[in-house]
């Protein structure tokens, strides 16, 4: 192996060891986050140190041992990154994928022990190749929903094969592996570590502002983070510029406060608050209203049917279901999964018109487009009243 393939290497393992110790920082406040990254930068590592042969072994017995790490890598990056794209809901459902997840690696391993060791070494490669391309599709289903997870790990999952073949190709041809070849793996798997140590630290921050919002009372801001709405708040422009009022009511919070208590309903509070924060539409200020609600307010609306569609973003945003901490104390155990039942009132008036009854007209008619399928409703101005919104523009 030449000088530079060493250097390159060698970032790596420092890499690797600096992500190691990060995650161990966060071992008391958030446990499980700390165990999962911990386990993706030993994986990792390890995997490298076999393939790359700094083993106290060699020849048949070496690639017979690098095709069982590459079928367990494969088994465990699998679960790992399921976990981090919150594909699991509920702990019934860990068990079961993870007692499939076992049988087929179980049941890898014996054919792996059917071929000669070369033969089950690329056995093995191919397999933990063939995983993070099946990864890749939960990705980006996660990444069209707009989770941060999902393009993260979109990120990660190319940099992981592109590891396993440069990997892979040195330990089956190591004479003839060029330092081009070690370059681009462990660049890989650095650029990997980052997006892993990412997304690590995305969940971990976000247990953070969950263990802070779900120890105060629904009506404190601090829970969502968000400016509350003041009756008699006036309209900056006192011309005849139309102010734009989109409003979310959310429908059976109230009921899952009664099912499982205020701890539960402040996370959903929440939950409802971030996805709302991450609309980010232009021109727009994001107020929560007392009790269920939130408010988007566009000084300068512009096209109605812009308007009409970031109401229809705003809706999407909020279908999906939430798994909620119903604990104070451990929010990453959780086991009930809830999913918002909002209505969404969309008003444009005058400039003139002051914003508290603008905003009050909007809530209405949120709370009337409960009754309606779309969920979406709007006050025609034409027939003089509120008139259901189609879900499509």
């Amino acid at each position: 192996m030449a000088a530079i393939a060493f250097a390159f290497w060698g970032s790596f393992f420092g890499t690797a060891a600096l992500a190691l110790a990060g995650a161990f920082v966060f071992m008391r406040s958030a446990r499980r986050v700390a165990l999962l990254g911990a386990l993706a930068v030993i994986l990792s590592a390890s995997y490298s140190l076999v393939f790359l042969g700094w083993v106290p072994i060699t020849g048949a017995s070496l690639q017979r041992l690098q095709s069982m790490v590459a079928i367990g890598a494969a088994a465990v990056l699998q679960l790992l990154l399921l976990t981090l794209l919150g594909t699991f809901r509920r702990r019934d459902s860990v068990r079961r994928v993870r007692v499939v997840v076992g049988a087929l690696s179980a049941a890898a391993f014996t054919v792996s022990w059917l071929f000669p060791p070369e033969e089950a070494l690329e056995f093995g490669i191919l397999l933990a190749i063939a995983v993070a391309c099946a990864a890749s599709v939960a990705a980006v289903s996660s990444a069209r929903r707009g989770e941060r997870a999902g393009w993260l790990m979109l990120g990660a999952l190319p940099c992981a094969a592109a590891g396993v073949i440069c990997l892979g190709w040195y330990a089956l041809h190591p004479d003839r592996t060029p330092p081009q070849v070690h370059a681009i793996s462990a660049v890989a798997g650095i650029a990997y570590l980052v997006c892993i140590a990412t997304a690590m630290w995305s969940r971990y921050a976000y247990l953070i502002e969950v263990r802070k919002v779900m120890a105060h009372g629904p009506n404190y801001d601090p829970v969502t983070w968000l400016p509350s709405f003041q009756a008699g708040t006036p309209v900056p422009d006192t011309g005849t510029r139309p102010v734009g009022v989109i409003v979310v009511s959310i429908s059976n919070l109230k009921m899952l406060e009664e099912l499982h208590g205020p701890a539960a309903y402040n996370h959903a509070l929440f939950a409802c608050a971030l996805r709302l924060r991450k609309a980010s539409f232009p021109g727009a200020e994001l107020w929560r209203l007392r009790e269920d609600a939130f408010v988007f307010v566009f000084r300068r609306p512009g096209d109605p049917e812009q308007l009409l569609d970031y109401s229809r973003q705003a809706l999407r945003r909020l279908s999906r279901p939430v798994q909620l901490g119903t604990s104070h104390s451990d929010p990453e155990n959780s086991e009930a999964v809830w999913e918002p039942s909002a209505g969404v009132g969309v008003l444009v008036e005058a400039g003139n018109t002051p914003l508290d009854l603008v905003i009050a007209g909007a809530r209405a008619t949120s709370r009337t487009a409960w009754s309606y399928p779309s969920r979406m409703a709007w006050f025609d101005e034409a027939g003089g009243e509120i008139s259901e919104l189609p879900v499509t523009g």
